[in-house]
């Protein structure tokens, strides 16, 4: 079990109720992926709550109401899988930088310089990625923000 001071808030609101669990960030962020699957160290603490700040518990008939089980551990899961992660700052540059890479690794898998029919350098693509300020969605795939991210280096360098 994670501490609760390294602990952060997974949420899922759902039929106008929150649901509120504490959770390792890693560990969360890796069963929402699919990564792991057990639920083994995962919460911080086995209570559902309205509101973790305030420490208000949701009742257990609103949960098996609402999220359809008794068990504290499946209801956690379920709000973790379906809810929202509040992710730490360093994930988060961790995520994005990953995301940066697999889409300019795409872009220069898949794209070509018009002009001479060769493949652009990544570099080359990080730049224009950079000068063009190409916003990257940390929950999308580098195959859905290609387009985007291609029209928005077009201008900068040729690439079909």
């Amino acid at each position: 079990m994670v501490s609760l001071e390294e602990a952060i808030i997974a949420r899922l609101e759902t039929h106008g109720s929150k649901f509120e669990v504490l959770v390792d960030p890693d560990l969360a962020l890796d069963l929402k992926k699919g990564i792991k699957e057990d639920m083994e160290d995962v919460l911080a603490v086995e209570t559902i709550f309205k509101d973790a700040k305030k420490g208000d518990k949701a009742s257990e008939e609103h949960i098996r109401e609402l999220l359809g089980t008794d068990d504290t551990i499946e209801a956690a899961k379920i709000i973790i899988e379906k809810g929202d992660i509040h992710l730490t700052t360093e994930q988060r540059k961790k995520i994005h930088e990953d995301r940066k890479k697999q889409l300019i690794t795409f872009i220069a898998k898949h794209g070509i310089n018009p002009k001479t029919g060769t493949p652009h350098p990544p570099q080359r693509i990080e730049k224009a990625i950079t000068e063009a300020r190409v916003q990257i969605d940390l929950f999308k795939s580098a195959e859905e923000q290609a387009p985007k991210a291609l029209k928005a280096i077009r201008p900068l360098i040729p690439i079909r």
